[in-house]
C-alpha cells in the first residue's frame, strides 16, 4: 500500500470509512503501520511557512559558506575565513551571520549533475531533473495546491516578480501560480501592483462588480471545464480577497516597519526584500521566494563579492535574529540556495565557473537544528566528502518540516499520477 500523505492510499483507502467501518482509532494505527513500512516519521508540521532566498547564478561556496583555509591559494581564493559564534569556520564575507550561527544549519554536500543556468535552478526550484515530457510544479505551487491561502494572503508570492520559468505551476492548473509584486519593496514609494482599488471606485461599486462578475463566472463554468476558466475565476477570487482584506494591504505596507527595523535589515534590495518576506509569512503567506544579487562571477570574484555579499550578510542575519525574537523562527523555514557551485580552482580571469558537484545551502528555523553543519566537501571544495545531498532529498527534507509526505501522487494531465518528488529521503540529521 502506498502512503500519499495525509491520506492512506490513492488506490486503496482513499477516505477515512473506506471500508464503511473505519473508526477513526483503525484509521491512525493503519497509517501506524504504513510509516514503519514507508520508515517515514509522522510528526505535525514543525513548520508553517517558508521563505526561499534564491541567489541566481550559482554562489560560490569557497567564498560563502565553506571556505578552504588550508588549500593551496588557488583553490581558496584571496578571502580569508572567521569563525562563528558556533566555532565553526565561514568566509569573511559574513561577519554578521558569523554571529548567529548559533540560528542555522549549513549543508556542505549538496550535489546534482547539472552544469548549465537553466537546468540546476530546475533541479532546486521542483526537486526534480528537467525532463522535456513534462513541466514540474515548484515548491511554492505544490504548497500552495496542498494547503490553500490563509488569512486573505496568496499562499506563494515571488519578491520582486517570479523569478524564472520553474518557479511556475507545471502541471498543476495555474490558479496555484505565483503572486508576483511588481515592484521592488526598496523602490520609493513602493506600492503592490493592482492592490489597491482604481480610482473613482469605492466599495459599494466594487461589491457591484464582483457580483457581477461571479455571474458571468457561473455561466461560463457550467459550459466549459477548462483550466483556464477555473484558474481565471480563482485569480479573481484572490484578487478580490486582497483589495478588500486589511490584512492583507497592511501585510504588504512596508512603510508600517519603524526606520530603526529598515535600516537594521538594510536600505537596500536585499534588506528590504527579506524584511517584507518576514511581514509576509507573519501576516499569513505559506511560501515566499526572494531574489537578491547575481552571483555567475566568471570573472574578479573577490571584488564582486565586497560589492554584493555585505548587503545580504546583514539583510540575513537581522531576518534570522528579527524571526527568533518574534517568536517566528522555529515555525519559519528559511532556506537560502543556488542553482549550483563554483569550480574548485580560480580561473584565468580571477574568478570561478559552473560547478554543480558540490556546493552549499542554508537552512534556518521551521524544525531544523540550530548551529549545525551537515555534510563536507573535500579539501579542495570539489566534491562531497561525506554524506551527499541531492536535491530530492532536500525538497523532500522541506516537504517533510511542512508535514507534506513527498511521495504523495498528485495528476498531471492525462490523470497521469506523479509524485511530488521522486526518490527522495528526509534528512533525519538536519531535524531538530
Amino acid at each position: 500500500m502506498k502512503c500519499i500523505g495525509n491520506q492512506l492510499s490513492r488506490r486503496g483507502l482513499l477516505t477515512v470509512g473506506a471500508f464503511g467501518s473505519l473508526t477513526l482509532a483503525d484509521y491512525f494505527r493503519a497509517r501506524s503501520a504504513l510509516a514503519e513500512q514507508k520508515n517515514y516519521d509522522f510528526i505535525p508540521a514543525k513548520a508553517e511557512s517558508v521563505i526561499h532566498v534564491f541567489l541566481p547564478g550559482g554562489l560560490a561556496h569557497q567564498e560563502s559558506f565553506d571556505p578552504k583555509p588550508f588549500s593551496p591559494l588557488e583553490y581558496r581564493g584571496e578571502m580569508g575565513s572567521i569563525k562563528t559564534n558556533t566555532g565553526e569556520v565561514i568566509s569573511q564575507t559574513l561577519p554578521q551571520l558569523a554571529k548567529c550561527a548559533d540560528k542555522y544549519t549549513i549543508i556542505r554536500s549538496m550535489t546534482h549533475g547539472e552544469a548549465a543556468h537553466e537546468r540546476g535552478t530546475h533541479n532546486m526550484f521542483t526537486g526534480y531533473k528537467p525532463s522535456p515530457a513534462l513541466v514540474f510544479p515548484s515548491f511554492g505551487s505544490v504548497i500552495s495546491h496542498e494547503y490553500g491561502p490563509r488569512k486573505d494572503l496568496p499562499p506563494y508570492i515571488c519578491i520582486p516578480n517570479k523569478p524564472n520559468e520553474f518557479a511556475g505551476s507545471g502541471y498543476l492548473s495555474s490558479s496555484y501560480a505565483p503572486f508576483a509584486l511588481g515592484s521592488d519593496p526598496a523602490n520609493k514609494g513602493f506600492k503592490v501592483q493592482d492592490l489597491n482599488l482604481p480610482g473613482g471606485v469605492d466599495v459599494e461599486r466594487f461589491d457591484r462588480r464582483r457580483r457581477a462578475l461571479e455571474a458571468v463566472n457561473g455561466y461560463f463554468a457550467t459550459r466549459q471545464s477548462a483550466d483556464a476558466v477555473g484558474a481565471m475565476d480563482s485569480f479573481y477570487e484572490r484578487a478580490y480577497s486582497l483589495i478588500s482584506s486589511p490584512n492583507a494591504r497592511e501585510a504588504f505596507d512596508i512603510d508600517k516597519e519603524d526606520d530603526a527595523t529598515r535600516d537594521r535589515y538594510g536600505r537596500n534590495q536585499a534588506g528590504q526584500r527579506l524584511l517584507l518576506a518576514r511581514r509576509l509569512v507573519e501576516s499569513g503567506a505559506r511560501f515566499v521566494t526572494l531574489t537578491y544579487g547575481g552571483w555567475d562571477m566568471h570573472n574578479d570574484i573577490t571584488s564582486n563579492f565586497n560589492r554584493q555579499m555585505p548587503a545580504l550578510d546583514q539583510g540575513l542575519a537581522a531576518l534570522l535574529n528579527d524571526l527568533d525574537s518574534r517568536g517566528l523562527l522555529d515555525s519559519t523555514l528559511v532556506m537560502v540556495s543556488s542553482e549550483f557551485g563554483r569550480t574548485p580552482k580560480i580561473n584565468s580571469t580571477a574568478g570561478r565557473d559552473h560547478w554543480p558537484k558540490v556546493f552549499s545551502v542554508m537552512l534556518a528555523g521551521g524544525g531544523v537544528k540550530r548551529g549545525f553543519v551537515y555534510g563536507a566537501s573535500d579539501p579542495t571544495a570539489a566534491e562531497p566528502d561525506l554524506d551527499p545531498v541531492s536535491p530530492e532529498n532536500l525538497a523532500t527534507t522541506m516537504y517533510h518540516l511542512l508535514g507534506i509526505v513527498a511521495d504523495k501522487e498528485l495528476m498531471a494531465p492525462g490523470d497521469r499520477p506523479i509524485e511530488i518528488v521522486d526518490g527522495g529521503k528526509v534528512i533525519k540529521e538536519l531535524l531538530a
